[in-house]
């Protein structure tokens, strides 16, 4: 028997192996071939495939360039056109979902259309290259569309090609070939299991349990490439990674993994202790199989449970409303939402822009497209207040001519004190946007205020860092230096990052402000983000890396910052993309939690989550919570969905292709046993959410005095939540004193001896709180509800 030959239970834990096979609703209107069941050829286990533009010649590269991130302009691009109102965005997303659909490099059949045309039109006396080339691009756009089986056997084809290459594959470019081909392989058996055989603990790292695949083919498939490729150079780290993974797959880890291949099982242990959370979104049937987006976590019908709202950058993928129905269950309630043409969306931003006191939505396209993207425009969704939304987006200035680029990040804030929520989009390629509120209609003042820098911009974020009374802007910059705007309270902004020693990392993401250590000074969380899932497996196995780690800047409360990343345990490389962050376990420390991955097929990583060690560091507890997801994370929001006291964990999952779409995760907190308080603000002065507020909050635990501060906002730069603050309290059975400070007004408003356990309203200079009414609930999907007494 061979040293990589894979064995396994497929039906661990006595599950039931009948699956569902055959095709499952993928993006853009397409299915998504499982190839479930399907016996293959023993011949074709040893298949491979490569980057195509390192092995193939310039003719066959031209063919296939798009599948690797670089396509060429397949339309004329400009400005969406339309008419104000919802009718003329539903019409402009309805004729790019379309043409997305056609022609796409991304997202589109015709490259695979064109691909197999010239594939069938060679000549019996073509050269093995050009066959190989051509075979492998008909692959590779199988792969992208989700076309697994078809993926799996083209790609074969091309492998029984390789001994006749002339000239034959460098020893780089083979390993290439096989560490792809692998890739493909455990695509498919993602597909066939974690989708279509999906438990709770479907692609959690380590995969143990009901996560084994109950149908193995694939990963075996996947093993035995691997194995390939890692007897031809050892020491290729990816390999070695993807290796232990797939062999976790088939139940066979760690005894199956060649000893000199083996990843150490403490690898995947936490060293410190955490509950674990179960992700329970398939029973609650919020698992919408989709391609990567946003998500945001609000009260949007004001009856005072949490819902969700969920986008999808597919452009033939609406933006997803759940309703809270209060009783422990969710539904969809999209279509009566208004929201049923409202289609596509990298990332979401909640706000109240008009000030009605509900939580109106931006929808951001266009992302990663760069000159591409300039006919997706945003979206602005107005919130009547009972949860249905109209996109007023041309209305109100924010899209049109001369409006429309590409983004995927954007905030909100009252950047100039005048009790109304402005707005920054940080565009990629392109100048970026500063868009004045002047009741409820918008214009762009970048250029005035200093702040149109362009770059490819990843993530943004407002914070009040110097403590002078109004927001300061910090603007992360894949690829280049990033930005700290100070605001000067005339309207105009100087970027400081550089003299502040806070522009780094240079190849960032998300980001955002947060008092990480309760001094009251802001802090800042930039995340470093270089694709590779080399340097993740090089960061695991303790070898050097070429990724810059994470930067945590601590404020100063007086403009200054130290970088802490060391000292904090956070030298790590993350590569992430959702963000969000939260008090878990109602110590008082902010958590966080980071969505990883990046578009290729090969980034396989886990999800990341950090306990917060008393303000003094941050511990990695994804295995032990059970977080370790390895699918591609995006939009993440945490709120109390069933009102039992603690944080939940609802993240959007799904990658950029369609066949690399999956269902989102929400994580149940198990609870902690500690006190809470929630706190919703309303102004009047100031912004009707109060937004940019801060509240510090005086307890004792014992006969020990703390204090907890905290901003309010919906979190981080890709993912949204709440803005009720949840404030863990510990022990304390009796909230001392709270403070907010209004951001408009300049007012700061105090109560004393409130209890805890409860969500209290401040009114912005009412004397008293408002105490609201609060009744837990058990998460318990389908069925019959069950109600529990709350504190």
């Amino acid at each position: 028997m061979s040293a990589f030959s894979s064995t396994g239970s497929a039906t661990p834990g006595g599950r039931s192996t009948k699956c569902w096979a055959g095709k499952l609703p993928g993006p853009t209107g397409s299915t998504v071939d499982t190839g479930v069941l399907v016996t293959e050829h023993e011949g074709s286990s040893a298949v491979g495939s490569r980057r195509p533009q390192v092995v193939l010649g310039v003719i066959a590269v031209a063919v296939v360039a798009t599948w690797w991130g670089w396509p060429p302009s397949l339309v004329e691009v400009g400005p969406a056109a339309g008419v104000p109102g919802d009718s003329g965005m539903v019409a402009v997303l309805a004729a790019l979902r379309d043409r997305m659909a056609d022609a796409d490099p991304y997202l589109g059949r015709r490259p695979l259309e064109t691909a197999r045309r010239e594939l069938e039109s060679l000549p019996p006396d073509a050269s093995s290259r050009t066959r190989f080339g051509l075979l492998w691009s008909v692959g590779h756009h199988h792969l992208r569309l989700g076309e697994n089986r078809l993926a799996t056997e083209r790609l074969g084809e091309a492998i029984e090609l390789l001994s006749r290459l002339d000239p034959p594959l460098s020893n780089a470019e083979r390993d290439d070939v096989l560490f792809q081909v692998a890739v493909a392989w455990l695509r498919r058996g993602e597909t066939e299991n974690c989708i279509e055989c999906h438990t709770a603990e479907s692609c959690l790292l380590p995969i143990q349990g009901g996560g084994v695949h109950q149908h193995p083919e694939s990963a075996r498939r996947a093993i035995a490439v691997l194995g390939r490729l890692l007897e031809a150079s050892p020491d290729h780290a990816a390999g070695r990674w993807l290796l232990n993974i797939s062999t976790m797959a088939v139940g066979g880890y760690p005894d199956k993994v060649p000893e000199r291949f083996r990843i150490a099982p403490e690898v995947f242990r936490s060293s410190t202790r955490f509950p674990r959370f179960t992700n329970i979104a398939a029973r609650m049937g919020l698992n919408e199989v989709n391609l990567s987006g946003g998500s945001v976590s609000e009260d949007f019908d004001g009856d005072g449970w949490v819902d969700i709202a969920t986008s999808t950058w597919d452009t033939a993928g609406p933006v997803r409303v759940y309703r809270n129905n209060g009783d422990g269950t969710f539904t969809e309630r999209t279509e009566r939402a208004g929201l049923s043409g409202i289609l596509g969306g990298l990332n979401l931003v909640p706000a109240d822009y008009d000030g009605d006191g509900d939580v109106d939505l931006l929808v951001l396209r266009g992302g990663w497209l760069q000159a591409d993207g300039l006919d997706h425009p945003n979206s602005l969704l107005q919130n009547d207040g009972e949860g249905n939304f109209l996109d007023v987006t041309f209305e109100v200035g924010l899209a049109g001519d001369g409006l429309n680029f590409p983004t995927q990040t954007a905030a909100w804030a009252d950047y100039d004190n005048d009790g109304d929520l402005d707005l920054y989009v940080g565009n990629e390629g392109f100048a970026a946007q500063l868009f004045r509120n002047d009741n409820g209609r918008f214009t762009d003042v970048a250029v005035d205020a200093g702040v149109d820098g362009g770059g490819v911009v990843k993530g943004t974020a407002w914070g009040d860092f110097d403590n002078d009374g109004d927001e300061d802007l910090y603007v992360s910059v894949r690829g280049g230096a990033n930005r700290l705007y100070r605001n000067d309270g005339q309207g105009r902004f100087e970027d400081v990052a550089e003299k502040l020693g806070v522009a780094g990392p240079r190849r960032s993401f998300p980001v955002w402000f947060w008092d990480c250590n309760n001094d009251g000074a802001l802090d800042l969380y930039v995340a470093s983000y270089r694709e590779g899932v080399e340097q993740v497996a090089r960061d695991y196995l303790g070898q050097a890396h070429e990724s810059e780690s994470d930067a945590l800047y601590l404020g100063d409360g007086r403009g200054g910052f130290r970088e802490v990343s060391a000292e904090f345990g956070l030298v790590r490389v993350t590569q992430p993309m959702g963000c969000n962050f939260g008090d878990l376990d109602n110590d008082g420390w902010p958590d966080f939690y980071l969505g990883t991955g990046y578009p290729e097929y090969a980034g396989i990583m886990p999800n990341l989550l950090f306990h917060n060690q008393g303000g003094k560091r941050f511990a990695d507890v994804t295995f032990a919570a059970g977080f370790g997801h390895l699918q591609k994370g995006h939009g993440v929001s945490l709120a109390d969905f069933d009102h039992d006291g603690d944080l939940d964990v609802f993240q959007q999952i799904g990658g950029w292709y369609p066949g690399d779409a999956f269902g989102n995760a929400l994580f149940e907190n198990p609870g902690f046993d500690r006190h809470w308080l929630a706190v919703r603000l309303r102004g009047h002065t100031s912004n009707r959410l109060g937004i940019g507020a801060r509240l510090r909050i005086e307890f004792h635990e014992g006969d020990r005095r703390r204090v907890v501060h905290q901003r309010i906002g919906s979190g981080g730069s890709f993912g949204g939540n709440p803005f009720t603050a949840h404030v863990g309290l510990g022990s304390a059975t009796r909230v001392d004193r709270i403070e907010i400070h209004w951001p408009t007004s300049g007012t700061t408003d105090r109560f004393t001896g409130i209890g805890v356990d409860r969500m209290v309203e401040c009114r912005e200079g009412q004397p008293e709180l408002v105490e609201t009414r609060w009744r837990s609930v058990k998460m318990i999907g389908e069925g019959e509800t069950t109600d529990r007494a709350g504190r």
